[in-house]
């Protein structure tokens, strides 16, 4: 009596995952980092545009207003933190959705490198030229420009730079729903402008309607442009000071987190 031959059960092939783990891992961040600042090295537009872009509107500003320091007094504080959040949001979000776009984040994601690793190495790569960024608007600011602040120019740097971290996080956040650099770069009226607007640059925000008010309660830029106003007004550090950049860093890390979570790997 014969016996038909047993067929094995196929097992299913194992296919490779990347590790998008939730925990980071000190080195792939460093390496992503280090790659990212590599990239930025043979591209000097773009190191002129974050580096001294923010110092040469500055520097603008400052003459607009060469009849009236008051003026840029007044104004030149929240400035300094505005146009650092804006440089590094339009460059972090077009770089990041190049990565995806050329292919390099599918790649890079096939290996042993999680979401979060590769956000937080883009955060610390640009957060590492923000810090030069910061640095040297401030110093511009406040010995060259005459910049009259009545705090410590540390603390507007402090400021500065948060602002600096807050808009990569919302680069590297927007670069997930862009599928070109020219989608990336629409992004900043609907991200940027209405924040503008409702700041407190223009008008206090006590003095807007009450919608309009409440909303800019919940805008992060309107604390970064009031975090400003407490260093040009105040000696010592103050509890809305305090508030105030708890809150930017807050947005700052918020915004990150989801930006690892909706990090994809390519653009269809």
């Amino acid at each position: 009596m014969t016996t038909a031959p047993v067929t094995p059960t196929p097992t299913p092939a194992s296919t490779p995952t990347s590790t998008s783990t939730s925990a980071l891992n000190a080195s792939r961040t460093t390496a992503t980092a280090i790659r990212v600042l590599a990239q930025l090295r043979h591209d000097p537009r773009t190191i002129a545009m974050l580096i001294v872009l923010p110092s040469l509107l500055l520097l603008l500003l400052r003459y607009v207003f060469d009849g009236s320091a008051r003026t840029f007094d007044g104004i030149g504080a929240s400035l300094l933190g505005i146009f650092p959040l804006i440089t590094m949001f339009l460059v972090t979000s077009i770089a990041t959705l190049r990565e995806r776009t050329s292919g390099t984040l599918e790649r890079l994601l096939a290996m042993p490198l999680g979401k979060g690793d590769l956000i937080a190495g883009y955060a610390l790569a640009f957060g590492t030229l923000a810090i030069v960024q910061s640095a040297l608007a401030t110093g511009l600011a406040v010995w060259l420009l005459g910049l009259d602040v009545t705090g410590s120019p540390w603390l507007l740097l402090l400021v500065a730079l948060l602002d600096a971290l807050l808009g990569t996080a919302l680069g590297l956040f927007v670069s997930a729903f862009a599928s070109s650099e020219f989608q990336a770069v629409q992004f900043m009226p609907a991200v940027i402008f209405p924040q503008l607007l409702l700041c407190g640059l223009f008008t206090p925000r006590s003095n807007m309607h009450p919608v309009l008010e409440a909303i800019s309660n919940v805008l992060p830029m309107s604390y970064a442009v009031d975090g400003m106003n407490e260093v040009l007004t105040h000696t010592d550090i103050t509890a809305t000071f305090v508030r105030d950049t708890l809150i930017v860093a807050t947005c700052a890390l918020l915004v990150l987190t989801l930006g690892a979570a909706t990090l994809r790997r390519r653009t269809q």
